[in-house]
């Protein structure tokens, strides 16, 4: 084991902050009671687009959903694809439910925990796009072995999903977006889609607004939307 993989957070595996924000509202209770159960992915279980949605479809991934704005979005424009969300945060988790119920969404599992656990069940090769949007940034250069653009996570990544597979990211911190662009600098098994700024200036229109980002809007910071091809 190098220095760099033991520092990595794909050996790590340590999940930072609360995992519980304010006290649930009755319904909020009512959806992490009833509705939870029904979609939940545990790491005892097999995760394959058959045995989450009953038949061999199209899979998307989004590590770290937050309140689920824009996994639920994407669901409902492509119904024939199936959904895998992660997030350790039950404030999100409880967002992402109040959208699969206010929209009767029916092609969306979760996992309440670390997005890693989940992609190392899924078989290799299956998925079709993979999603990172502003992620913790963990700006101070000590704390950069907990971003999730690290080697170790962006490999299992590129192992899971298929050729011609899609993973994007978003962020509107500059010291991310710095560090992610070496990282991905450095990754031969991905092809980056831009052409022009404008490519990764502007969110593309199959890329729904998530709060963090319109919330760095608000402030007047620059997002930046990253695509990237698996080769």
């Amino acid at each position: 084991m190098t220095e760099s993989s033991i520092h990595d957070p794909l050996t790590i595996r340590r999940l930072y902050g609360r995992q519980q924000g304010h006290s649930l509202r009755p319904k909020q209770a009512e959806l992490v009671e009833t509705l939870l159960p029904q979609l939940e992915i545990t790491t005892e279980q097999a995760v394959s687009a058959t045995d989450l949605f009953g038949d061999d479809r199209p899979l998307e991934f989004e590590i770290g959903f937050g309140k689920g704005e824009h996994l639920a979005g994407q669901a409902m424009m492509r119904p024939d694809h199936g959904f895998i969300g992660c997030e350790p945060f039950l404030d999100g988790v409880v967002g992402l439910l109040t959208h699969i119920d206010n929209n009767q969404i029916k092609n969306i599992r979760l996992h309440r925990g670390d997005a890693l656990d989940i992609l190392e069940q899924l078989p290799d090769g299956c998925l079709d796009r993979a999603y990172l949007l502003h992620p913790d940034p963990w700006p101070k250069t000590r704390h950069a072995k907990r971003r999730f653009m690290n080697h170790g996570p962006i490999g299992l990544i590129a192992r899971k999903m298929k050729k011609g597979g899609e993973f994007r990211f978003g962020t509107d911190h500059p010291i991310y977006c710095r560090w992610a662009m070496m990282i991905m600098g450095q990754r031969p098994d991905f092809e980056w889609l831009a052409q022009t700024p404008r490519d990764f200036l502007q969110r593309p229109e199959d890329w729904p607004q998530t709060r963090y980002e319109k919330k760095a809007r608000e402030k007047g910071h620059e997002v930046w939307y990253f695509r990237y091809r698996r080769v």
